[in-house]
């Protein structure tokens, strides 16, 4: 007898593609039917979109799944895996300036929490909008990760600026048996470091968006003495930068930019630093992008994992609930009232 699948609600709180990519995942992983529908449905282009559709055949693929009306638009889709996993090598091409990153963040934990390993290849947006940028992931998310088990790498061949894009990742993804929990409600004074990127780009662009970030950082009294500013290949001319504190035992934090036809280079710098110090100055360990990005695999973890953050997005409840629907998992916000006006968030294992 087939088993019923877990039906997930696509229009549920923030009701964006993220849906899609965490309950495919946890599918993957946990051998689960799931069946999605209302997919976007109140976004402007409801449906899926091109970015989606890649993400979901790239698991399906990798999980020999039988996927049901995987079209572009589709507002429904059933997605149901099968035990046999198909690892090694794979090449991906998301066919536009699509977000590496978002096919990247679908991908790791599905492979990596199944207990398999794979090298993969995608070929896309390393920094578009709507998505954190491919330096978030390498040097943020990939820390965070290792932190509790799991081992991935985020290496950028090429830079991928919209709207060509034609950027290349590889990443080499390695099994974890069982993720770890997390606790972490209070940071420890990490020094920034500041990564300036751009392509077909005057250096000085680079350049710019690091002093002005560096300015807004000193107005706030963090100093910066680690950064770089480099020159990258790229078809599409494009920028970004990343400020970032991280260490084994946290924070995690990070603040990112990308530059866009009319936006100076200053204001680039600046805007990552805002987010940078959004989390920095509350003493939040876990910015609130991170957050979210946490949800998947201590969804899974044996025990109670808690951490802080500066703030509690639509992202991250509307993720939560999904994991619970998916996997069982019990989780709670609450509004730290006292101090800096933070959330903790706390994530613990189904009782049986």
């Amino acid at each position: 007898m087939t088993e019923e699948p877990v039906r997930i609600d696509g229009s549920q709180g923030e009701g964006g593609g993220q849906i899609l990519r965490t309950a495919v995942s946890l599918s993957g992983v946990t051998g689960k039917p799931v069946e999605v529908t209302n997919i976007r449905a109140r976004r402007q282009n409801p449906g899926l979109r091109p970015q989606h559709m890649t993400g979901i055949k790239v698991i399906a693929d990798l999980f020999h799944a039988d996927v049901e009306n995987l079209k572009v638009g589709a507002e429904w889709i059933k997605f149901a895996p099968s035990e046999r996993f198909e690892g090694g090598s794979v090449k991906v091409d998301i066919g536009t300036a699509g977000s590496i990153p978002m096919i990247l963040m679908a991908v790791v934990p599905a492979v990596s929490l199944s207990g398999n390993s794979l090298e993969i290849e995608v070929t896309g947006g390393t920094d578009v909008r709507a998505s954190p940028t491919i330096d978030y992931v390498k040097y943020v998310v990939a820390e965070a990760y290792r932190s509790i088990g799991i081992k991935f790498s985020a290496d950028v061949l090429k830079r991928g600026y919209y709207p060509k894009g034609c950027g290349i990742v590889r990443s080499i993804i390695e099994p974890c048996r069982a993720p770890g929990t997390m606790e972490l409600l209070t940071t420890r004074d990490v020094p920034p470091k500041i990564t300036s990127v751009c392509g077909q780009l005057p250096r000085h662009v680079a350049e710019r968006q690091i002093s002005s970030a560096m300015i807004a950082l000193e107005k706030k009294g963090i100093r910066c003495s680690n950064y770089s500013a480099s020159i990258e290949t790229s078809v599409s001319p494009g920028s970004s930068i990343l400020i970032y504190s991280a260490s084994d035992f946290g924070p995690f934090v990070g603040g990112d930019s990308i530059g866009e036809l009319g936006k100076r280079a200053e204001a680039v710098g600046t805007e990552a630093a805002e987010r940078y110090l959004e989390s920095t100055l509350a003493q939040a360990p876990v910015d609130p992008f991170l957050a979210d990005m946490l949800v998947l695999p201590l969804a899974l973890a044996k025990g109670r994992s808690k951490y802080r953050v500066a703030r509690a997005t639509e992202h991250l409840r509307t993720n939560l609930q999904v994991a619970s629907q998916m996997v069982g998992c019990r989780y709670r916000i609450e509004q730290q009232q006292k101090g800096n006006n933070t959330y903790v968030v706390t994530i613990e294992e189904k009782v049986s």
